[in-house]
């Protein structure tokens, strides 16, 4: 199976709940970035998502509340590096008493030190670790030699361990689709669970042109979705079907929201127009209507896995040819 049965079934009942409440918009992730600190400069990433104090770090306290306030049932914890929040394991027990899921979306360098033998394998925890190409590739994205070495290290070490573990691969210029589907192989070679694949954003902070267009994204998926079959991709045949432009989509901004050292970043994960405090002001103020629309020129390129999967389902949940695609991939 792509992924444990509890943690399918927690989203099944999600989607049953607001459906039958006749809600239409409501959150399935919570991307919660407890700090902007990260031991790496990805240069991919968002400068305000590594550059951060961690003194200005969220508290528990505050970040449990916005789990709380949102209602997901899956909770993303991201950043900045989570591994290097001081309070990871009180704040990871405060989500499983809560019945969340947690994906800990690391760069992997401080598993040894700050997961294992700390916080225990849980079958509500899947540790999702970067790798955005082999080794050169890899390490030139995370700008710094031996990154990717040391995650595949921690890779087998959690398989050993008993933790749920993932590949988080972002599909960048300099990402050929032979490595990805290397990368799709070593899953199994490490025996790990399965590999997110999605193109990367366009941050408007990032200086160099690594970032691909909305016609190289559509060349790079059609191969990728060649081969996706064979292997453990934890993307859904629609999704990679839009990713491969053999198909439109609306946004679903609402979907994926995301709790930082800011706030609530309105209107989505990848823009931050706005920064707001509290739940209530950031969820009825948001103009979704725009944003599932794409008419911002800053979503022009983005088939960001975290806007649209949650797209794809709901195309597939429509017919009953979708719902019996979208059970037999989830069995596989």
């Amino acid at each position: 199976m792509r992924y444990p049965i509890g943690f399918m079934m927690a989203q099944a009942r999600h989607r049953a709940k607001m459906e039958k409440a006749g809600i239409t918009r409501y959150p399935t992730v919570l991307m919660l970035e407890p700090l902007y600190t990260c031991n790496l400069a990805c240069i991919g990433c968002s400068v305000e998502r590594h550059t951060g104090k961690l003194k200005d770090r969220l508290s528990v306290e505050t970040c449990l509340k916005a789990v709380d306030d949102c209602g997901a049932p899956i909770v993303n914890l991201c950043g900045g590096e989570p591994t290097l929040y001081p309070e990871l394991k009180e704040l990871i027990e405060g989500l499983f008493a809560r019945d969340k899921y947690v994906i800990l979306c690391t760069n992997a360098l401080k598993l040894d030190t700050k997961v294992f033998g700390v916080i225990p394998p849980d079958p509500r925890l899947f540790i999702m670790i970067h790798l955005d190409g082999l080794r050169e590739t890899h390490d030139y994205v995370c700008n710094r030699a031996g990154v990717f070495d040391k995650a595949v290290e921690m890779m087998k070490r959690a398989a050993e361990l008993g933790y749920y573990v993932y590949i988080n691969t972002t599909v960048y210029k300099e990402t050929s689709v032979e490595e990805v589907e290397a990368l799709c192989k070593l899953v199994d070679e490490l025996k790990a669970q399965g590999i997110l694949v999605s193109p990367g954003y366009e941050y408007e902070s990032v200086e160099r042109d690594i970032f691909l267009t909305r016609e190289q994204i559509h060349e790079k998926f059609r191969q990728i979705r060649s081969f996706a079959g064979k292997y453990k991709v934890c993307a859904t045949p629609i999704f990679l079907e839009f990713a491969a432009g053999l198909r439109e989509l609306p946004c679903s901004p609402w979907s994926t929201v995301n709790y930082t050292p800011m706030g609530w970043k309105s209107p989505c994960y990848l823009i931050g127009d706005r920064y707001i405090p509290d739940w209530e002001t950031f969820w009825n103020t948001t103009n979704w209507e725009y944003w599932e629309s794409r008419l911002d020129p800053r979503c022009q390129n983005c088939k960001m896995h975290s806007g649209f999967e949650h797209s794809a389902v709901t195309e597939a949940m429509k017919t009953l040819k979708g719902k019996l695609q979208l059970a037999a991939w989830s069995l596989k």
